[in-house]
């Protein structure tokens, strides 16, 4: 149980190694290129959470403060609603919500796609936590998991027809690494997980395990 998330995600990716196995190679290459170069490495444990203020899905304002106030965080960046991989994570951590909530804790999942971008119509309506945009990559940035989608990478995301400059309504070309932070009522970080590779992410009952620790 505490690595299904991640057994789901690797049959994902064996899915796209087996289909795709050039493009699959390209992908892999800027993951180890990411890991080599120490670019998006994310703040540590220990790290103090820095503030912000987004907007939901809803054209609500979330304020990071406001949110600890009440409970600790789990803060997770997510490249957007066309990844596959991240629409795996979020399933897996809508699951695991009420238990969260045991421990008085909230997950805000913060993305660079624009607000009309970010969920359907009906998925706004259903939000189980707060989904936020950072359209320009400044929270990412300050949280040191922002990185610029550029060379082949790029001319790979225009292959598969997924246009950052649209999704994202900036004219920049730019995603967060895989991320999650939780940070508690103090606003510092407590556990800080950061991987360059899109296919793996941070298992919920690890979540939990910190959240009972709190």
């Amino acid at each position: 149980m505490n690595d299904y998330l991640n057994k789901q995600l690797e049959t994902r990716e064996e899915a796209l190694r087996s289909g795709s196995p050039a493009e699959y190679q390209i992908l892999m290459q800027s993951v180890e290129y990411f890991r080599q170069t120490g670019i998006a490495r994310g703040l540590k444990t220990g790290d103090p959470a820095p503030a912000f203020t987004l907007t939901d899905a809803l054209g609500r304002t979330v304020r990071l403060t406001e949110e600890t106030a009440k409970g600790p965080v789990v803060l997770t960046f997510y490249r957007g609603g066309w990844c596959p991989f991240c629409n795996l994570q979020l399933r897996a951590y809508q699951e695991y919500l009420p238990q969260f909530g045991e421990h008085g804790a909230s997950v805000i999942a913060v993305s660079p796609q624009s607000p009309d971008n970010s969920v359907s119509q009906q998925e706004k309506e259903r939000l189980p936590f707060i989904v936020a945009s950072d359209m320009e990559g400044r929270v990412a940035e300050r949280y040191h998991v922002l990185y610029e989608v550029e060379g082949s990478l790029r001319s790979l995301y225009e292959k598969f027809q997924i246009d950052l400059a649209k999704y994202n309504a900036s004219e920049r070309w730019f995603l967060p690494v895989s991320a999650t932070f939780v940070i508690d009522r103090g606003a510092v970080i407590r556990y800080a997980y950061v991987d360059p590779n899109f296919m793996r992410r941070l298992e919920p009952e690890v979540i939990l395990q910190v959240l009972r620790t709190l």
